[in-house]
């Protein structure tokens, strides 16, 4: 059974705990440090003048050819580690150096309001008598 479409979080929302662990995620950051040994690598994103940081396991998208700096794109499901907190192992780990991470920010951000109001408008129709 393939695991359920995953959704856009912020890495500070990633972060802060507010991801249950197992829930399948979408996230970006930039590549600052990777660990080959350890299979992690970890991606930083500023939000509100912070630097937040998300550990990646990269185990199931390993061999690939990290460069430090360059921005990513990672899908895959959030994990518990002692030590670490809330980690994504990934499952597609992409480059997208060059994205205009405001502009991504500013869609997801619209994308969210488009699916509450999606939401909120079927909530509210009536059910159907046939």
């Amino acid at each position: 059974m393939l695991p359920s479409a995953a959704v856009f979080h912020f890495p500070w929302e990633i972060i802060s705990g507010s991801v249950e662990e197992g829930q399948s995620v979408r996230t970006f950051g930039r590549l600052v440090c990777y660990q080959p040994e350890e299979s992690r690598a970890t991606l930083s994103a500023q939000h509100a003048s912070k630097e937040h940081h998300v550990v990646v396991h990269t185990l199931f998208v390993e061999p690939f050819n990290p460069i430090i700096g360059a921005q990513y794109i990672v899908l895959g499901e959030i994990e518990n580690d002692e030590g670490v907190g809330a980690m994504v192992r990934a499952r597609v780990l992409n480059c997208v150096d060059g994205v205009n991470i405001a502009l991504l920010e500013k869609a997801i951000t619209e994308q969210r309001n488009f699916f509450t109001e999606r939401e909120r408008k079927l909530g509210a129709q009536p059910a159907d008598a046939t």
